[in-house]
């Protein structure tokens, strides 16, 4: 039991801060204070990690202004992917454009949805937001435990969300693949390369799968950080000329 202490602890943190912003939402949202709380948590923890957020799209428009370079060495090591790999990573480090750097803000958000899917599954925390409702649904509900009140349509309403969310994703990251020459720092061709450009813009999508099987409060949060992805991408992706540190022969 000791190992799980930290996530106890980030439960409890996580319970006391929702009911917190549940009393001070309660005289405008009335009986959708504590979802309206989880709305107003969600951007206060995407505003935390923004900052690694720009460090992302900085990184993303390094690696677009080295699309050319990469297409040469693509053409130039077309025989020896390994080589070309080495080379890739290579450019990229040199510019300060590492492709891992893009998936730092998805990991620091897993732990949160993760605190968030414990403290409506278990009533860890010790806080009673289990018996907190919007629509008449309990947050704790999952959409396997069949209809309550308004609860096929207001998962059906989310997860709708989640779908045109995931599909305006995808269509980002294939226009970005494009742009690049690569998908998620690795060639567009070469063995595996076509597998992996395939799937990756589908990744989005895994979204939908995993609100399946998460209570309506874990449910309110995935689709909030999502939109918010999807606001950050709307703002802070628009084209722009390439930065002029980066030598484009």
């Amino acid at each position: 039991m000791l190992a799980f202490a930290p996530l106890h602890d980030a439960v409890g943190a996580a319970g006391r801060a929702l009911t917190w912003f549940t009393t001070l939402l309660e005289p405008l949202a009335r009986d959708a204070a504590t979802a309206a709380a989880i709305v107003v948590l969600t951007v206060v923890v995407r505003l935390l990690i923004s900052p690694l957020t720009l460090a992302q799209v900085r990184g993303e428009r390094r690696r677009a202004a080295l699309a050319p370079e990469v297409r040469e060495l693509q053409r130039r090591y077309a025989d020896d992917p390994a080589r070309l790999q080495g080379e890739l990573f290579a450019l990229y480090r040199a510019n300060g454009a590492s492709p891992v750097s893009g998936c730092l803000p998805l990991l620091l958000q897993a732990p949160v949805l993760l605190v968030m899917y414990r403290l409506f599954s278990t009533g860890d925390g010790g806080t009673g937001l289990l018996d907190e409702r919007l629509a008449g649904v309990p947050l704790g509900h999952h959409l396997g435990d069949g209809p309550v009140g308004a609860a096929l349509p207001l998962f059906g309403a989310l997860l709708a969300a989640l779908l045109a969310l995931a599909w305006w994703t995808s269509r980002r990251m294939r226009r970005a693949a494009a742009a690049t020459g690569t998908v998620a720092g690795t060639p567009t061709q070469g063995p595996g390369a076509a597998v992996l450009g395939r799937l990756l813009p589908l990744l989005p999508y895994t979204t939908v799968l995993v609100a399946l099987v998460l209570p309506l409060a874990a449910v309110i949060y995935l689709v909030t950080t999502t939109g918010w992805s999807a606001l950050e991408q709307a703002v802070l992706r628009r084209p722009r000329p390439a930065p002029a540190g980066i030598d484009m022969r």
